[in-house]
């Protein structure tokens, strides 16, 4: 039975109407303080921000939470209580608004001002709401409603006026019992796609301690066992020419700028197979990126195209390991913020024959590929996980609307 039929004979005919949620629910924004009431003994009120909510599982983490003195003014609303719903109201990125987290037992913990809590009416099941809250239904309102260039954030008007499908309105007690149901099925699927992302997590995290033991363990050498030369003999090292802002959404060519994540652009600088990283910012001596063919590269990124006695690939693996703890090593700051091309020069690269150069490769891209590829291995299994979860979601919160009727 597909997610609409089951939904259709649950419903059993009964109406459905799209309520809005100042009227099914208590909208309430978090406490606001300053740096001043901040404790410096964390004695205080602690309190939870965005950042403790987890942006892939909608969990509470308590990685860094804030604690503001006992003087401060607070109010018992801003207190979390069991079944909040607690929600990510602003923030300097659109992805970060509107994360939502369930509050599923009494924690001594305040919201900050950045946040908000919903609190359910007697007709409302908490659960529901906070699957409704995750599901495709309020991201497309909040996409609708923040780009609005008058509204920036999850203020009780917004969050006041978006509209909740309420089953069998007249009759409370079927409603509950509906809604029940709807939760009883999304939070064992809830649970199962926990128990095995986190089996996949555990296993991903399991072949990544594999994969860095037998890459630092193939590449190695005793010494005289094989010649060693610089980065600098091996390869050529130079940057590119183009600024973030170059960027366009659906250009024709990868764009290498600082980050993890390329960009595209309508033209391109190199037509090669090379290294890339970063020249500065968060991702200064680490390796994202293996480019072949056409690509445009960012002015503060660097390109390492390897000479002929050198196996492309193998470079990359080499660097990938030991390329930053180099930089770390051979900065005279503790913290590298920025590159210079002499900094590249003196890296040591071993040199084994070129042959045993493409055996170690090929070791070494089957780990590489089951522990990082995003389109094969576990990565992806995970990903097929949360995927499934928010499709059955989405389909038993498809409730039918009235003609003419809004979210």
């Amino acid at each position: 039975m597909s997610g609409v039929e089951f939904l259709d004979k649950l419903l059993d005919g009964v109406e459905v109407e799209w309520k809005p949620l100042g009227m099914v629910a208590e909208y309430v924004r978090g406490l606001v303080y300053n740096k001043s009431s901040e404790s410096s003994d964390g004695h205080g009120y602690k309190v939870l921000r965005a950042n403790n909510i987890t942006l892939a599982s909608n969990q509470l983490n308590f990685d860094d939470i804030k604690v503001v003195n006992f003087d401060t003014k607070v109010k018992n609303t801003q207190r979390l209580h069991k079944n909040d719903i607690l929600i990510s109201a602003a923030s300097g990125s659109r992805e970060h608004v509107g994360k939502v987290a369930f509050i599923d037992a009494d924690i001594d913990f305040y919201f900050g001002g950045f946040m908000g809590v919903v609190r359910c009416g007697n007709g409302l099941n908490s659960r529901y709401m906070f699957h409704v809250l995750t599901s495709d239904i309020f991201q497309k309102y909040l996409d609708e409603m923040l780009n609005s260039s008058t509204i920036n954030n999850l203020n009780s008007t917004v969050m006041g006026e978006f509209k909740i499908p309420i089953p069998c309105p007249d009759n409370p007690k079927k409603s509950l019992e509906i809604q029940a149901e709807i939760v009883r099925i999304l939070d064992a699927f809830t649970e199962l796609t926990t128990e095995l992302t986190t089996e996949l997590t555990t296993e991903l995290t399991t072949r990544k301690k594999q994969y860095n033991h037998y890459r630092d363990q193939l590449l190695s050498f005793e010494d005289g066992e094989v010649e060693w030369k610089t980065l600098g003999e091996v390869a050529k090292i130079g940057t590119g020419s183009h600024d973030t802002q170059d960027a366009v959404d659906d250009g024709a060519y990868v764009f290498y700028a600082r980050g993890r994540e390329p960009l595209r652009l309508n033209n391109f600088d190199f037509d090669e197979t090379a290294i890339i990283t970063a020249g500065d910012g968060a991702g200064v001596g680490k390796v994202f990126h293996y480019a072949q063919g056409k690509y445009a590269l960012h002015q503060r990124a660097y390109r390492i195209v390897p000479s002929e006695v050198m196996e492309p690939r193998f470079v990359y693996h080499c660097m990938a390991s030991h390329f930053y703890a180099y930089i770390q090593k051979a900065s005279v700051s503790s913290s590298v913020t920025s590159l210079r091309r002499p900094m590249f020069l003196d890296f040591p690269i071993p040199v084994p024959p070129i042959a045993e150069q493409a055996r170690i490769v090929t070791i070494l891209d089957k780990f590489d590929a089951l522990t990082h590829s995003l389109t094969e291995g576990l990565p992806r299994e995970i990903e097929l996980r949360k995927k499934q979860y928010e499709y059955y979601r989405d389909l038993l919160l498809s409730f039918p609307r009235l003609e003419g009727e809004m979210a």
